[in-house]
């Protein structure tokens, strides 16, 4: 008589550790890193072109222009903090990734400022819930000035990536003392120019360099 075998499969094991993805593996692509980069050299050009010609401090349909092309530069940051996000650029601690998204936040809110002040109607600029909004804007770039700081001595991002960040988000320190020492001639071109050498700048990097940002053996 023939032996019959009763053959089961193996049961799947649930006492191995999860196994992570992979730092700058999801989904973040070179060609996005490079996209993603172009975005923020485009808003930051559009917000510094606005400044170059109306100042900081303009009122009326100068102002509007203003506020909106300041929102295309705060895309222009979202997609920034985009790749920042997915590659864990300041590192893969929790409070490093909490970081992250609290400046998501903050300049998401940010954000609704810039479209809300620069299209409804004027009175309703200076509503107290806009001027609530409005905080937001420099708490923003006080964060990604933070993240620059934490991505420099993280070290995940190499090569001249790893710094410019950090050169781009020194722009509130640079603009408003500038502002107070040479007035608002003088802050115009500071301001100006310090997003193109920076931001701007950063956005080509990204995109000329996107392996910079991405790791090794994903690359």
């Amino acid at each position: 008589m023939d032996a019959h075998v009763t053959t089961t499969p193996a049961t799947a094991r649930t006492d191995l550790p999860r196994q992570e993805p992979a730092h700058g593996s999801r989904s973040l692509t070179p060609r996005r890193v490079r996209r993603l980069g172009l975005t923020l050299t485009a808003g930051t050009l559009l917000w510094a072109a606005s400044i170059f010609a109306f100042g900081t401090l303009s009122g009326g349909i100068e102002g509007r222009i203003g506020d909106l092309t300041g929102l295309a530069f705060q895309i222009g940051v979202l997609s920034l903090l985009t790749v920042q996000i997915r590659t864990q650029a300041t590192g893969t601690s929790r409070a490093a990734r909490v970081m992250l998204k609290v400046e998501l936040v903050l300049l998401v809110l940010a954000s609704i400022w810039s479209f809300l002040h620069g299209v409804l109607p004027e009175p309703a600029q200076n509503s107290l819930p806009i001027m609530i909004l409005d905080v937001f804007w420099p708490l923003s770039m006080l964060g990604m000035m933070v993240i620059g700081i934490k991505l420099a001595f993280a070290g995940r991002w190499r090569g001249l990536l790893r710094w410019w960040p950090l050169i781009a988000e020194t722009w509130a320190l640079v603009t408003i003392p500038a502002s107070i020492v040479l007035g608002e001639d003088g802050a115009t071109w500071v301001g100006g120019g310090h997003l193109v050498i920076g931001y701007a700048t950063l956005g080509v990097l990204l995109a000329l360099r996107p392996h910079l940002v991405l790791q090794q053996d994903n690359s």
